[in-house]
């Protein structure tokens, strides 16, 4: 696996369960696309900042438990997950941020590098209707240093995304 400059120009650099996940999708041509950066890119404003887009652009996978069952949530980097509205989106009792041993297990990437598909366990994905308001938004590739980027659409669906409006709203 070959590295790549910040101009994305050669092979990808993607941890290799997500290079992996792509190829059975038959999206191996993100792979190409995949920009990795020498610091990381773990928060959304960090990932902005190296790609040079909006923070709206940048696509979190967060992973939530709802009554204790991990979900994930994609939601747009300039944004934050109303646990109020995902309670009810789901029908949950309680609804909490998983903790970093829980990301990893369920996913297997840790926080700042979780990609929205590829996981190593499935789960219930809700997606941000927010997303929706670019022509390519940018997601992690697996690690805290690689992000890719693709249509919003197609990141829903490759995800087995639900579409919802679970943005907190300013008061």
């Amino acid at each position: 696996m070959t590295t790549t400059d910040t101009t994305g120009t050669e092979d990808s650099g993607a941890h290799p369960r997500f290079a992996e996940a792509l190829s059975g999708l038959g999206l191996d041509e993100l792979r190409g696309r995949v920009r990795r950066f020498p610091d990381a890119t773990r928060t959304a404003a960090e990932a902005a900042a190296a790609i040079g887009c909006e923070l709206s652009q940048i696509c979190k996978s967060l992973i939530f438990a709802a009554d204790g069952v991990p979900v994930l949530v994609l939601m747009d980097g300039a944004s934050r997950v109303d646990v109020e509205l995902v309670r009810h989106e789901l029908g949950a009792e309680k609804v909490t941020r998983a903790k970093a041993d829980v990301v990893r297990e369920t996913t297997g990437y840790a926080i700042g590098g979780v990609p929205p598909f590829g996981h190593r366990t499935r789960t219930r994905v809700l997606a941000d209707r927010s997303l929706l308001a670019h022509e390519v938004v940018w997601a992690a590739a697996g690690t805290p240093y690689t992000v890719f980027p693709m249509e919003p659409e197609d990141l829903i669906a490759h995800a087995g995304a639900t579409l919802v409006d679970v943005r907190e709203r300013s008061s």
